[in-house]
């Protein structure tokens, strides 16, 4: 009798359950962000709640969920851009974050991604913040810029990452190659773990600041954030993707004055295959009052992610959805 009852409950649960699926379709959307060290994973945790609403959320002016109805997104970590851009391409991945240069370059076929397919497909829904690019030395290390990286053990990232293409240029521009020095390619926090060690001179890094595996490093070891200015940083400006940068004096321990270096955008990138509606709707709860408090509360970077700045530096095209979004705000001719 009372294993009957119990039956009889659940399924008239799943029958309720079942009326609300049928009256809120739910669907999930993917956004592939970098190593949980980084800036991109705590930002996509971020947005992944703000753009959630699962069915049967309170709704948002009862103080619910103030996301897209029926959506349940997930932040991933990955690799970083290149990766990111790939799985999206590969189908394996609704969105994720990549640096400006790369999402430009594997959208038009040029720069690293040249010689490969394009990825055509690849939209910008926004262009989030910008990320400082980060040269972290043992002060043991001696190194005081870049040109002095010559013959020390240095961590570029792990490949997939748009650091490690980062890192690259800046190498390239100061007249280095990867055989000038002893390269490793290790995600920061892998990085700050061996600088602690004594088995690493330097590591870059390009994400927004402040970065949790460098302020845990420089909470317990004394080093050295590299300017990133002169010539070598000269050669970098020339490409349309990056912009003066400052580190601010006290960012991290230890940082006495500011730090001149240099920053690319962070944008958020999908594929041209997902539904328009779908992306207006993103979009839109990307851009509400709700989503505004919880990137001012959550994260040091979420302060500089706002819409005035959503289609700036992007090189390649705006999904439909969100390019809709932004000409009802006033954002887009």
């Amino acid at each position: 009798m009372f294993t009957k009852k119990i039956l009889g409950l659940a399924a008239a649960a799943v029958v309720t359950l079942g009326g609300i699926a049928a009256a809120q379709d739910m669907a999930f959307f993917r956004i592939g962000t970098g190593g949980t060290a980084g800036t991109y994973y705590p930002i996509g945790g971020l947005l992944a709640n703000a753009i959630s609403a699962p069915p049967g959320s309170r709704p948002c002016e009862d103080g619910g969920a103030c996301g897209v109805p029926g959506l349940v997104a997930s932040a991933l970590a990955a690799n970083g851009s290149v990766a990111n851009v790939n799985a999206i391409m590969g189908g394996t991945l609704e969105s994720g974050f990549a640096q400006g240069d790369v999402a430009a370059w594997a959208y038009t076929g040029t720069g690293i991604w040249e010689g490969k397919p394009k990825a055509e497909k690849l939209r910008a829904i926004a262009n989030l913040y910008p990320e400082s690019i980060h040269l972290v030395a043992s002060e043991a290390s001696g190194i005081k810029s870049v040109a002095d990286l010559k013959g020390k053990r240095v961590s570029l990232d792990e490949p997939g990452s748009g650091t490690l293409v980062d890192a690259q240029l800046i190498l390239a521009a100061a007249g280095l190659t990867e055989k000038d020095i002893t390269p490793e390619y290790l995600k920061p926090d892998q990085a700050a773990d061996r600088m602690k060690d004594g088995a690493m001179d330097a590591f870059f890094f390009v994400g927004g600041y402040p970065a949790g595996a460098i302020a845990e490093l420089a909470s317990q070891h004394k080093v050295t954030i590299v300017p990133l200015d002169g010539d070598a940083a000269t050669k970098v400006l020339e490409s349309k993707f990056f912009a003066k940068d400052t580190i601010p004096a006290g960012t991290y321990e230890g940082m006495a004055g500011d730090v001149p270096t240099i920053a690319v955008g962070a944008q958020w990138v999908t594929s041209a295959d997902q539904p328009e509606e779908l992306i207006y709707n993103i979009t839109k709860a990307l851009w509400n009052d709700a989503t505004r408090a919880q990137l001012d509360a959550g994260h040091a970077k979420g302060k500089m992610i706002v819409k005035e700045n959503a289609t700036a530096g992007l090189g390649l095209p705006l999904h439909p959805g969100a390019e809709r979004f932004y000409k009802e705000a006033g954002l887009l001719k």
